[in-house]
């Protein structure tokens, strides 16, 4: 009896167990018919909700499309009556305008030798040189600089010195200056081609680079560099010849024989509404420490005479006797 009573408890205890689980289930997939149901309402509804707005958002495309259509037509028929007359200012104004602003004659920054000199003269997009193969180096380099080429930060610094593809005859190279003591040094600064890649690329062409004392290159040779941005700024536009001075004695370097000038010159000059202004500098070719560029600038003619070029035979030439002979140390802010 009692091996009877003990099979027939556990049985009791399944058939609860099982009801109970009945139960559950029955509960699960009642709550899963709702849920199903509620969703199949809620898509019912969206579709049609949907479906119906779809004509009035057509209709607005509709609505919309047509006027903007008569807008269009019109500047389609007026346009070749209204570009016809603008066709040749439009053509003209990138070399009316450009950067080049200085109000005197074109090419006034062209210089002229006066001493019978080797020379080739060759126009890059932002400075144009007098290159002399005989010596390797320039005989000026000229150009103009604008208050807007001189406030640019369009492009960076290349530093990449290759020889000048434009120039017959000898040329430096790098080997020339490798391990000489000498700079490479700028005649047309790098620092005032930032307005354009092109010009940025050419000023590191070896037809504008000079054999330079690095405490001249990067002392008060960079502080006129920069002197000159601040000029072309407050002015307008500035016109600037640099270069070399050149003399028969002058010391070689490098494999290709670069000749080592003794000084440089800096000439410069903007136009006002009294005239010309003009500034000279002549620096020799070692440091100048302390010295400031106030007590270095000269007239323009003392460097005539020790370079022999006139430097703007453009200008009248009474206006530029008056510019050449003197200092006018009002137009100057240093």
């Amino acid at each position: 009896m009692a091996k009877r009573k003990s099979v027939r408890k556990p049985r009791k205890k399944t058939q609860k167990t099982s009801a109970f689980l009945s139960t559950v289930k029955r509960v699960f997939i009642g709550a899963f018919i709702v849920v199903a149901c509620l969703m199949g309402v809620l898509f019912i509804y969206d579709y049609f909700a949907v479906a119906n707005q779809k004509p009035a958002v057509e209709e607005k495309k509709e609505r919309t499309a047509i006027p903007a259509k008569k807008p269009v037509a019109k500047p389609k028929q007026d346009t070749p009556k209204q570009q016809t007359p603008k066709k040749t200012p439009a053509g003209k104004a990138p070399v009316a305008t450009s950067t080049k602003t200085f109000k005197i004659p074109a090419n006034t920054e062209i210089p002229r030798l006066k001493a019978k000199r080797q020379e080739q003269v060759i126009k890059h997009e932002g400075y144009t040189v007098s290159y002399n193969s005989e010596y390797r180096i320039a005989n000026w380099v000229a150009y103009e600089l604008t208050a807007t080429e001189a406030k640019s930060r369009k492009t960076e610094r290349s530093n990449k010195f290759v020889p000048d593809p434009l120039v017959k005859g000898a040329t430096a190279t790098n080997e020339d200056y490798s391990r000489t003591g000498y700079d490479r040094g700028h005649l047309a600064p790098a620092g005032d081609m930032k307005w354009s890649e092109k010009a940025m690329r050419e000023s590191f062409y070896l037809s504008n680079i000079c054999p330079q004392k690095p405490k001249l290159n990067r002392g008060i040779w960079k502080d006129l560099e920069e002197q000159c941005r601040l000029w072309a700024m407050d002015n307008g536009s500035l016109l600037i010849v640099t270069g070399p001075v050149m003399t028969d004695d002058m010391k070689r370097l490098g494999k290709n024989r670069v000749a080592i000038p003794k000084s440089f010159y800096k000439v410069l000059c903007y136009h006002t509404g009294s005239g010309y202004k003009g500034i000279a500098f002549l620096f020799e070719n070692r440091d100048y420490k302390e010295n400031s560029l106030k007590s270095m600038a000269i007239p323009i003619d003392s460097v005539e005479r020790v370079t022999g070029i006139d430097f703007f035979p453009s200008i009248p030439d009474g206006e530029e006797k008056e510019m050449e002979r003197t200092v006018d140390w009002d137009s100057w802010s240093f």
